[in-house]
C-alpha cells in the first residue's frame, strides 16, 4: 500500500491557510468599518467619523444617547432600499456567496486529506478533492475581491451616498479613507488564492501510481503463464523423421 502522507505536507499547510482565509472572510462580512467618512458637522456625529459597512452605518454620538451604556448610533442598509449604492448591494450578495464557496472548499480538501492521512489510497478521489477545493478557494477569493475593490475604488474617488434623513448622515464626506473591512478582505483573499494554488499543484509521485499492464494469453492472476509447456512445444526442440 503506497504511503501518501509525505506527498501532502504542503496541502496540510494550505488547509490552514484556506481556513484562516475563510474565517477572515466571515470577519470582513461582519465589520462595519469598510469606508470611513470624515465629517465637518460635529453637532450629531460628535466623533467626526462615521463608518459605512455593507450592512450598517454607524457613528459615535454624545447627543443621541440611546441608553446609559450606548453612544453608538447605527442604521441598517437593506438590499432593497433605493439609496443603496451598487457596490454595497453587490457586496451583500457576493460576500455571502464567498462564505458558501469557502465552506465547500474546506469540506472538499478535508475529505482529500482524510484519504491521505488515513491511508485510503483512492488516487482519483484525492486528486479530485484537492482540485475541487483549490478551484473553490480561488472562486471564494474572486467573489470577495470584486466588492472589496469596488468599494476601494469608491473610497479613492470619494464617492458619496445619498442616505435618508433618518440616518443623520451628511450628504457628502469631507474625506474618505479605507477601513479595516477592505484591508481584511484583501488579506483573506490573498490567503485563499495561495491555498487554492497549492491544492491545484498537487501531484501523486509516478512511482506511487497504480501500475496496470495487459496480461498475456494464458497468464494467471499471479503473472505466470499456465497451460503451456516451456520448450517442449517449441518446434526447435522437436525432431522430425528423415
Amino acid at each position: 500500500m503506497p504511503y501518501l502522507v509525505h506527498t501532502a505536507h504542503a496541502q496540510f499547510v494550505a488547509l490552514w491557510l484556506g481556513t484562516v482565509g475563510w474565517i477572515l472572510i466571515i470577519v470582513t462580512v461582519g465589520l462595519v468599518e469598510w469606508r470611513v467618512w470624515e465629517v465637518s458637522d460635529l453637532s450629531v456625529i460628535t466623533s467626526g467619523l462615521a463608518w459605512v459597512g455593507i450592512w450598517r452605518v454607524c457613528f459615535y454620538s454624545h447627543v443621541l444617547i440611546l441608553s446609559n451604556n450606548q453612544i453608538m448610533f447605527c442604521q441598517r442598509i437593506h438590499l432593497s432600499e433605493s439609496f443603496t449604492p451598487p457596490e454595497i448591494a453587490t457586496a451583500q450578495v457576493l460576500m455571502l456567496v464567498a462564505l458558501i464557496l469557502g465552506l465547500m472548499g474546506n469540506a472538499s480538501v478535508v475529505y482529500g486529506l482524510r484519504n491521505v492521512y488515513f491511508g485510503l489510497n483512492a488516487f482519483k478521489a484525492i486528486r479530485l478533492a484537492f482540485y475541487t477545493g483549490g478551484v473553490l478557494f480561488i472562486l471564494t477569493a474572486a467573489a470577495a475581491l470584486v466588492p472589496v475593490f469596488w468599494n476601494l475604488h469608491s473610497v479613492v474617488n470619494n464617492q458619496t451616498i445619498t442616505f435618508p434623513a433618518a440616518f443623520l448622515m451628511p450628504p457628502a464626506p469631507v474625506n474618505q479613507s479605507v477601513g479595516p473591512g477592505i484591508i481584511v478582505g484583501i488579506f483573506a483573499s490573498v490567503l485563499l488564492v495561495c491555498s487554492g494554488v497549492v491544492f491545484l499543484s498537487y501531484r501523486v509521485p509516478v512511482m506511487l501510481e497504480p501500475k496496470v499492464r495487459p496480461s498475456w494469453p494464458g497468464e494467471g492472476c499471479s503473472g505466470t503463464r499456465v497451460g503451456t509447456r516451456q520448450g517442449i512445444d517449441n518446434p526447435a526442440f522437436q525432431t522430425h523423421p528423415s
